[in-house]
């Protein structure tokens, strides 16, 4: 095969690359603390939370997620993190009072009238919030010498566990379908084939 035209099919050189300039910074920090990635992300106590109209004081609901998911456990209040303050009772279900999120239960229609019942005030989350303690830098020979805290429940929430306990046994033996009900909470939730969340009533 003979061009009439060679030159046209020359290929043209590779252009010569060239390495970008490192631009200096617009501006500098005025100060060397910590910054945070996202400034404009909210945390999540900053975040307002609407109770659902199905969860009420009193009412049963069902734990899916957790240590103790597939418990019955009792709803007392909203704390202002927008996390449940519920409790089994414990004498019933082995549930202590603890707080959970309003998106891993399934609210049920029945309900207990805890009206009566006095729950403490101090009952909020920073009652629940751990304390770290301050490591001590290991001294020569203990770096594998050192053991992890093992979580202790303390006397103060093991007294409140017994008022709030008295409180709700006291109101499910008022209820005229009390061993329904102590049956009902001491029960795990379960499903079996072809049962649906989604299409039962609770």
């Amino acid at each position: 095969f003979h061009c009439a035209f060679p030159e046209l099919y020359k290929m043209a050189p590779p252009a010569a690359k060239t390495a970008k300039k490192a631009r200096l910074p617009r501006h500098y920090p005025t100060s060397e603390g910590k910054k945070r990635l996202h400034p404009r992300q909210k945390f999540f106590k900053q975040h307002k939370s609407k109770l659902r109209p199905s969860i009420t004081p009193g009412t049963i609901l069902i734990l899916v997620a957790g240590r103790h998911k597939g418990k019955r456990v009792v709803f007392l209040k909203q704390n202002d993190s927008g996390l449940l303050l519920v409790t089994g009772p414990y004498h019933l279900n082995g549930c202590p009072l603890r707080r959970i999120n309003q998106n891993y239960v399934i609210a049920t229609k029945t309900k207990i009238d805890i009206s009566k019942a006095k729950i403490p005030e101090r009952l909020n989350d920073a009652y629940f919030a751990r304390q770290k303690s301050r490591k001590n830098k290991p001294a020569e020979g203990e770096i594998f010498d050192t053991k992890k805290e093992v979580y202790t429940v303390s006397a103060e929430r093991k007294e409140d566990q017994k008022v709030v306990d008295s409180a709700i046994l006291d109101a499910l033996r008022q209820n005229p379908e009390k061993k329904l009900l102590m049956g009902y909470l001491g029960g795990l939730f379960s499903l079996k084939n072809r049962q649906y969340p989604h299409q039962m009533v609770f």
